[in-house]
C-alpha cells in the first residue's frame, strides 16, 4: 500500500514538473502569431540569417569550422530584430529570445546560468517538438559592452565566458557544477544583435566563434520596407519615395514613428468623446462590457500629414542634439 502511494506521489510530481517545463517553454519561446500581414524582408538579410541557421543544423555533416554565433550589428532603429523575427516566421523557427537586461543580476553567476538554461530550452524544442530553434540575444553590447570608464562585473565575465564556451562546445552544456550524461544537447544556432561590437570582449567576436554581419539598409530596402508599412493606408510607392527623399539618412523606425504621430489628434478627439481626461481611468480600465465606449476611428493617412509629423520629429531630434541639458546640469553642479 505504501509503495502504491509513493508511486502515485511520484507520478504526480513528474506531471507537475512537466507542466512547469511546458509553461516555461511557452514563456521562453516565441511563435510570432502577432506578425500578420505581408512584410518585406531584405534579400541580403534573409540570405545571411538563413545560411547561418542551415549551416549550424548541417554542422555534423560538414567538414568545416562553423561559427555558432551570428552577430548582426549596425545603426540604431534599422530593424535588425524585426527583420530577424520575420525570417524566423518564414522558416518556421521557434526561437528562445533574451535581452540585454537579463545579462546582469545581483546574484553572481545567475545570467550565465540563465543563458545555459535558455540554450537547453531551445535544444528541447528541437528534440521534443521537432521544430527548428535558435537562441537570440538582443542588444548584447548594451549588456556586455565597455563604454568609457565602465568596469566589467563578475557577471559580465561569466556571461562572456559562457558564450565562448557555448561557441567552443555547442553540444555539451551543463547547468550545474558537474558534467552529466544529460548535459549532451542539440547544437543550437545563436544570434546576437547590437549597435557597436567593438565594445565587446575581442576573443568572443573572433572568427570561428562569431560570424559578423553589418546591416545598413540601402535606399531600395528602406523604400520597399516603408511601402509595405504604408500599403494598407493607400500610400503609393511613388509617395513613399517622396517621403523617404524628404527625410534622408533616417533610421527605419523614423518612418514608423511618422505613422504613429499622425494618430495623436484622433486620439485626443476620442478622449473628448469618451468624457474627457477625468474619466479616462473608468473608461480604459474599469469599464463594464455592457457600457458603450466611443469607437476610435483611425485617421486617414495622407502624404501631407506624414510630412507634418516628419518635420515635427526632425525638430525634436535637433532640439535634443543642440540643447544638451545634461551638460548644462553638470555645469551648474560644479558651481
Amino acid at each position: 500500500m505504501t509503495l502504491i502511494v509513493e508511486l502515485t506521489e511520484l507520478v504526480y510530481i513528474c506531471e507537475f514538473a512537466a507542466d512547469i517545463v511546458f509553461d516555461y517553454r511557452q514563456k521562453a519561446t516565441r511563435s510570432f502569431e502577432h506578425l500578420q500581414g505581408d512584410y518585406y524582408i531584405a534579400p541580403s538579410f534573409l540570405d545571411k540569417v538563413a545560411v547561418h541557421i542551415v549551416k549550424n543544423y548541417l554542422a555534423p555533416s560538414l567538414n568545416i569550422k562553423i561559427p555558432l554565433i551570428l552577430g548582426i550589428w549596425g545603426g540604431k532603429g534599422q530593424g535588425k530584430t524585426f527583420q530577424t523575427e520575420l525570417i524566423f516566421k518564414t522558416m518556421g523557427v521557434e526561437p528562445v529570445i533574451m535581452s540585454a537586461g537579463e545579462l546582469e543580476s545581483d546574484r553572481a553567476g545567475e545570467p550565465g546560468r540563465l543563458i545555459r538554461d535558455r540554450y537547453r530550452t531551445a535544444s528541447q524544442v528541437i528534440q521534443n517538438q521537432g521544430k527548428m530553434s535558435v537562441l537570440m540575444i538582443n542588444d548584447i553590447d548594451a549588456g556586455l559592452g565597455r563604454f568609457g570608464e565602465t568596469q566589467m562585473t563578475v557577471n559580465n565575465q561569466i556571461v562572456v565566458g559562457t558564450l565562448m564556451n557555448l561557441a567552443d562546445n555547442p553540444t555539451r552544456v551543463s547547468v550545474g557544477q558537474e558534467w552529466r550524461e544529460a548535459d549532451m544537447v542539440n547544437r543550437v544556432p545563436l544570434i546576437v544583435t547590437g549597435n557597436d561590437f567593438s565594445t565587446l570582449y575581442a576573443p568572443l567576436i573572433r572568427e570561428g566563434r562569431m560570424e559578423k554581419f553589418y546591416w545598413q539598409p540601402t535606399r531600395e530596402d528602406i523604400v520597399n520596407i516603408v511601402s509595405r508599412m504604408y500599403e494598407k493606408d493607400g500610400i503609393s510607392r511613388k509617395d513613399v519615395i517622396s517621403i523617404v527623399d524628404k527625410f534622408p539618412n533616417q533610421a527605419l523606425d523614423f518612418y514608423g514613428a511618422l505613422r504613429s504621430r499622425t494618430y495623436d489628434r484622433s486620439i485626443l478627439k476620442w478622449v473628448d468623446e469618451a468624457g474627457g481626461m477625468e474619466t479616462l481611468g473608468k473608461v480604459l480600465l474599469r469599464r463594464k462590457k455592457t457600457q458603450e465606449v466611443p469607437q476610435f476611428t483611425a485617421p486617414e493617412q495622407t502624404v501631407e500629414a506624414l510630412l507634418e509629423s516628419g518635420y515635427s520629429l526632425i525638430n525634436e531630434q535637433k532640439l535634443i542634439m543642440e540643447t544638451k541639458l545634461s551638460k548644462e546640469y553638470m555645469k551648474n553642479m560644479d558651481d
